[in-house]
């Protein structure tokens, strides 16, 4: 794997980079910019790391830090995390027993129909902040923009994901792209966040 693949910086936050495996395939995603990111190298991933590997480059990228101490632990790259939730969740649980970092995920809120059952409550004292791309404030724009594999039924299910996840992580942000919604869609998705007792945030297109 190239340096720096899985474990990587960005300002405060030490980043990790489980997998480049996604059911989107979105218009706006940052792998169609180039490999890297933050201090890494390259986010393409030759092979999917196994635990001992992600720590080894953890503590590596923790230590080069020293003397400062991340603000949080994110797990985001290429990928959807929750394509490797089960390492994400021992992940998790070490850097919470090591360092008692807050951890967050970046999401697309697609990780039930992805693993097959209702992940939500193996979030409980492992994940402290969830951001979840919402992306568009309809099911149509919504698969216009992020194309996922599970068509049309996957909007509703990020929002449902979404709702659920709220009951179980204090943190909870919904999020869009900068310059590809119109102001009217803008306030349809801050309308949705204001339902979902979440909050909304607008980030910015990198494209």
């Amino acid at each position: 794997m190239a340096p720096n693949s899985v474990v990587y910086r960005v300002g405060d936050g030490l980043y990790i980079n489980l997998t480049n495996r996604c059911s989107c395939a979105c218009v706006f995603c940052l792998r169609h910019n180039g490999p890297s990111m933050g201090n890494a190298q390259s986010l393409w991933l030759e092979e999917e790391p196994d635990f001992s590997q992600v720590i080894d480059q953890l503590q590596a990228e923790y230590d080069a830090m020293a003397p400062q101490v991340p603000t949080e632990v994110v797990f985001c790259g290429y990928g959807e995390p929750t394509e490797a939730f089960d390492l994400l969740k021992q992940v998790a649980a070490y850097v919470h027993e090591t360092w008692g970092l807050p951890v967050r995920i970046n999401t697309n809120g697609q990780g039930r129909l992805i693993n097959g059952r209702d992940i939500v409550p193996e979030f409980a004292g492992l994940i402290d902040r969830v951001s979840v791309s919402l992306n568009a404030p309809t099911a149509p724009r919504y698969q216009e923009l992020s194309q996922s594999e599970f068509g049309q039924e996957a909007f509703e299910e990020v929002l449902d994901f979404t709702r659920a996840v709220a009951g179980v992580v204090d943190e909870v942000t919904m999020t869009t792209v900068g310059t590809l919604l119109t102001e009217e869609e803008e306030r349809a998705c801050d309308e949705i966040c204001r339902g979902l007792g979440v909050r909304y945030r607008i980030r910015t297109y990198e494209g």
